[in-house]
């Protein structure tokens, strides 16, 4: 490998490395103290729950694990949104997981919180995926209240969800490893099946002390609401176990009986490997942002045999579009090209921007997918469209609508996959999370804005010295220089993936070499969800 791979791999691996620290930081929740405290309750962590339920030695896919990440600092902080998710197998069937981490604030729920919830259950209504909530929660963080309450998409939309899962079919076993109080009663009461672990669970509208408060009834938390009363008096909860192993064994005796599905119909064939080393990804993309670098190499290292059909290979080269398979599943894979390449006429087009013709292509190859029925991957590394006076004559804005209207309208399931750059417009027409991605995740490497920190800072500082000038100020030279350092620095931290993931605009930050599990995960749980809508993109496409 030359100088520059080796460069690129350096710097892509301290960015790993870094991600992976953090990880390491966030997967132990509130601290050693309280898991501490956990265990000394009899209880396992919500880490350890899903590791026991999980079968052993099978892909898994953590949803959301910055979700919550440098928010929260005057609240002490919310690691992992104070909930853990992930797509794995019980008893050999796929599923998503919900796991309450108790470690912080209780389990409280944040306004993230929230989020990370509604997006699991998104997941699982898209997916039609069995989805297990592991329940051990003190409710909503009060200080927050007005945050997670009341709104559209705020903690009542979970129980809102729970009934639409249950009247759609969506299997949802809920159990009860500790605290399940107030509004948050509702969520396992509403799934198909509950269950209650013995001294540690419990299930009521209100405590004991409010109990007292309301209505001068005194009575402990077990008599009021625990396994013995729900499972004996109450009829409430279905099982009552001894202890969490017991009861997750229960879960995996119940998901081992569960019948098969009917499957959407995507293609697999058997999988095969990539033909180059996957681990050489992480010495394409650049050191910098500002370097090119040619995504048919990144293509050959993520696809089967690095097999390519592609479409209109010579037209449009800004996007690569094409036929592949991904750990035996057909693709259609819409790549932003990074390298300088020529245009039909023989000009020059930049690498990383999206002109006419490029989108004109790929949305005709969109809408080639859908009558196939293809799930579409794309790989995403754009500053934007093509600006100037020869796009706007030539009519971009309606070629990038094109793209847009073909994007937005697809039916069969959509994959984002975040490499370097999502800036502008470019985030929207190569299925930003706006467009529904089934799932959406970054490299180390990506970035997600407006547009980049030089270049906003650039404007917003043309903007603010004409303001001050208009007031009479006088602005030298080092005044302009310390205003544009201040504004790309705020910038930039904006734009990191994390800040990103933080937000839930991103559903991970991966592994360059977990792309194709990931992606793989994501269409066999694509494939529960028969497609019943046609394909109608409308007029942009005539």
């Amino acid at each position: 490998m030359d100088l520059e791979f080796n460069k690129n791999e350096d710097k892509m691996r301290l960015l790993i490395s870094q991600m992976e620290q953090r990880l390491q930081k966030i997967y132990l929740g509130g601290g050693k103290s309280r898991i501490d405290k956990q265990h000394e309750q009899g209880k396992l962590t919500a880490r350890e729950r899903i590791d026991y339920l999980l079968d052993k030695n099978t892909p898994r896919t953590e949803i959301g694990a910055f979700a919550g990440y440098e928010m929260y600092a005057e609240h002490g902080g919310c690691p992992a949104g104070g909930v853990v998710i992930v797509i794995g197998y019980v008893s050999g069937k796929q599923c998503i997981v919900v796991a309450n981490d108790a470690t912080v604030k209780a389990g409280a729920w944040f306004p993230i919180t929230g989020k990370k919830n509604l997006r699991a259950q998104e997941i699982a209504m898209e997916n039609r995926l069995p989805i297990i909530y592991l329940v051990d929660s003190a409710g909503v963080y009060l200080p927050m209240q007005d945050e997670i309450f009341p709104d559209k998409e705020h903690f009542g939309r979970i129980f809102r969800n729970n009934a639409v899962m249950s009247s759609q079919g969506i299997l949802q076993i809920a159990a009860v490893m500790g605290s399940c109080v107030a509004g948050g009663a509702y969520l396992p009461i509403m799934s198909d099946e509950a269950m209650i672990v013995d001294k540690t669970g419990s299930i009521f509208l209100a405590g004991s002390y409010l109990v007292k408060a309301a209505v001068g009834e005194t009575i402990d938390n077990e008599t009021l609401g625990g396994a013995t009363t729900h499972c004996e008096i109450s009829g409430v909860t279905d099982y009552k176990h001894p202890n969490d192993q017991a009861c997750l064994d229960s879960i995996r005796n119940i998901m081992d009986k569960v019948g098969d599905y009917e499957k959407a119909g995507f293609d697999r064939k058997t999988p095969a490997l990539p033909q180059k080393n996957q681990e050489e990804l992480l010495g394409i993309v650049p050191d910098t942002r500002d370097k090119q670098y040619d995504m048919y190499e990144v293509i050959e290292r993520l696809v089967d045999r690095g097999e390519l059909e592609e479409y209109k290979a010579l037209y449009g080269k800004s996007i690569i579009c094409g036929y592949a398979r991904i750990d035996g599943w057909a693709v259609g894979i819409v790549a932003n090209q990074r390298k300088v390449v020529k245009s039909k006429k023989g000009e020059m087009q930049f690498g990383g921007v999206i002109y006419s013709d490029s989108a004109d292509k790929a949305a005709r190859f969109i809408m080639n997918c859908n009558q196939k029925k293809i799930p579409l991957v794309f790989l995403q590394d754009a500053t934007g469209f093509m600006v100037g006076s020869r796009s706007e004559q030539g009519g971009i804005i309606k070629d990038g609508a094109k793209l847009v209207n073909a994007m937005s309208n697809s039916v069969v399931p959509k994959f984002t996959i975040i490499v370097g750059n999502s800036y502008g417009a470019a985030n929207y027409a190569m299925c930003g999370k706006a467009y529904d991605p089934r799932l959406i995740v970054g490299w180390p490497t990506a970035q997600v804005a407006v547009m980049g920190g030089a270049q906003a800072a650039k404007v917003l500082v043309q903007i603010e010295v004409a303001s001050l000038k208009a007031k009479g100020e006088e602005i030298t030279e080092e005044k302009e220089t310390a205003l544009y350092n201040k504004i790309k620095d705020r910038y930039d931290t904006q734009t990191t993936p994390y800040y990103a993931a933080s937000r839930l605009w991103l559903d991970a930050i991966i592994h360059p070499t977990d792309t194709r599990k990931v992606i793989s995960m994501g269409i066999e749980m694509a494939n529960h969800a028969p497609i019943r809508k046609a394909y109608n993109v409308g007029v942009l496409q005539t």
